[in-house]
């Protein structure tokens, strides 16, 4: 897993004669020549789902094709994963991956693809931290009340998730080692559906990624009671950290990159990394990740730094699956 990133590098030298001698076939049809479709894990209405359509606006604009949005939902976004790794590498089918996708390699014991050797990465598009929200019928308004009522109604308390593995599911599972807790775990098909039957009041609470929560937040329809972060967040200052609460140390971040089926060329991986970080430097890109909650990751972002980064979650959340003894199947 730790070799992800070397491997990157030496197949950039490998492949480096071939795509040269292919350089004018390259300048005779420039990528793209058609549309090009984002393929998303989960449910509409997520946060991985509200940053792919954001991003799908700007690498339209960037790239001059139609670039569109695909929700492919299920097993914590592992038939969409799968359905991509399996796609021509042509550069016309793309894949949104996240955490989760370095969550599930530890907490599957069997799956249909590999995100490292079936996966090119392209690069990071946002990182958000996780909010915990509660239905405001519940008579919680801190992390301690919430921890108080959770002691004294053991295995009842839910807290829903966008799915078994999710980022989200870990900050429940994180929250409960951390506090000693016994809280339901009821996960879905993505953020979306979750997050409505928690309005509904069919489920107490959840450690939502931020952005899909945010707006029934400041609708007073969902009450926030801590973030995940290790500093406030600007959007939610009144709303303290999990680690000011009485938790030291709890810091969860979600992320969310583009990858390409392995074998895309790298032209096309570089291409479109290029319209990646033209487009996050673009004001109005800029403006609709603040207006949602998401942060634009830092630079240099290359194909090379978000492999490393896909390496390195897949050591660290390899090891909270393990600890905490986690299958999925």
């Amino acid at each position: 897993m730790k070799t992800f990133g070397k491997r990157w590098t030496a197949a950039a030298v490998a492949l480096s004669g071939s795509l040269l001698a292919a350089a004018p076939a390259w300048a005779a049809n420039p990528y793209p020549e058609r549309p090009i479709t984002l393929v998303v894990g989960y449910a509409a209405g997520g946060a991985t789902d509200i940053v792919a359509r954001l991003m799908a606006k700007s690498l339209s604009e960037e790239l001059k094709q139609t670039v569109v949005v695909e929700n492919k939902t299920g097993a914590n976004s592992n038939i969409g994963a799968e359905i991509v790794s399996r796609a021509a590498p042509d550069g016309y089918t793309l894949y949104v991956g996240s955490i989760a996708n370095t969550i599930n390699r530890t907490l599957y014991s069997q799956l249909n693809y590999d995100f490292v050797k079936g996966f090119e990465p392209v690069g990071l598009l946002a990182t958000i931290p996780n909010i915990l929200v509660v239905n405001p019928k519940l008579p919680i308004k801190t992390v301690q009340e919430y921890i108080a009522y959770a002691k004294q109604h053991p295995g009842k308390l839910t807290c829903a998730s966008s799915g078994s593995g999710s980022s989200i599911h870990l900050s429940c599972e994180l929250f409960k080692m951390k506090t000693g807790t016994d809280i339901l775990h009821v996960p879905y098909r993505g953020s979306g559906p979750a997050v409505a039957d928690l309005l509904g009041g069919q489920v107490d609470s959840m450690f939502d990624n931020l952005p899909s929560s945010l707006p029934h937040v400041q609708a007073g329809k969902l009450r926030a009671i801590g973030v995940t972060s290790p500093k406030r967040l600007p959007v939610t200052p009144d709303v303290p950290t999990l680690d000011e609460s009485g938790l030291p140390g709890f810091d969860v971040e979600s992320w969310f990159g583009l990858v390409a089926p392995a074998g895309t060329p790298r032209p096309v991986i570089d291409r479109l990394n290029q319209a990646v970080n033209k487009a996050l430097a673009s004001p109005e890109l800029q403006a609709s990740y603040k207006q949602s909650g998401f942060f634009a990751p830092q630079q240099p972002n290359t194909p090379e730094t978000f492999g490393k980064k896909i390496a390195s979650e897949i050591d660290k959340w390899g090891a909270v699956v393990k600890s905490a003894n986690l299958k999925a199947n």
